[in-house]
């Protein structure tokens, strides 16, 4: 089995500031679909389209997180590229 891991990327999951490590495709896929602050944008298409490729075997883990990165920029979400030491 490939494992979808990758390096964690450190977001705000809600208004009150609570941190949340996202370390695999199938974390970002659910908070790209569930807990996303937006719900439109071309980066979070963009995400949400590279995490299913890399479940479905046509997009690696890396254009994954790289397009969650993103999104989570595009949404003001961003708090760290790497795993924040909670």
């Amino acid at each position: 089995m490939i494992t979808m891991d990758f390096i964690a990327v450190t977001i705000e999951i809600d208004e009150t500031g609570e941190l949340c490590n996202v370390s695999s495709v199938a974390e970002a896929s659910e908070i790209l679909l569930r807990n996303w602050p937006v719900q439109r944008g071309k980066e979070l298409s963009r995400a949400r389209r590279a995490c299913l490729d890399a479940i479905e075997g046509k997009g690696s883990v890396e254009e994954a997180r790289t397009a969650f990165v993103a999104a989570a920029k595009e949404a003001g979400i961003l708090v760290w590229n790497s795993a924040w030491q909670f």
